[in-house]
């Protein structure tokens, strides 16, 4: 299972930090016009907030988990290897 879902959430969580990043340049912060209609709209917070908190979320739980799948000795990886199969 592990092996279908994490390609899953890398895809998923790749497009929220991409969008995240992306933000800032595709609105514009001087026209309010341009962003009151988005999600979290009519606020600039607000529609930062909605657009870039997935990014921000996503880019600390990826790195959370390879952080710890990179602290894994090599008997935890060859036992968890044989659990799976």
């Amino acid at each position: 299972m592990k092996r279908v879902l994490w390609p899953i959430g890398f895809v998923l969580g790749g497009f929220f930090i991409v969008r995240a990043l992306l933000e800032p340049f595709l609105i514009d912060f001087s026209d309010p016009s341009s962003y009151e209609n988005d999600w979290g709209g009519p606020s600039l917070v607000g529609v930062l907030l909605v657009h870039m908190g997935p990014g921000v979320i996503a880019a600390v739980l990826l790195v959370r988990a390879m952080v710890k799948s990179g602290n894994r000795t090599t008997d935890e990886t060859l036992d968890e290897n044989l659990d799976e199969d």
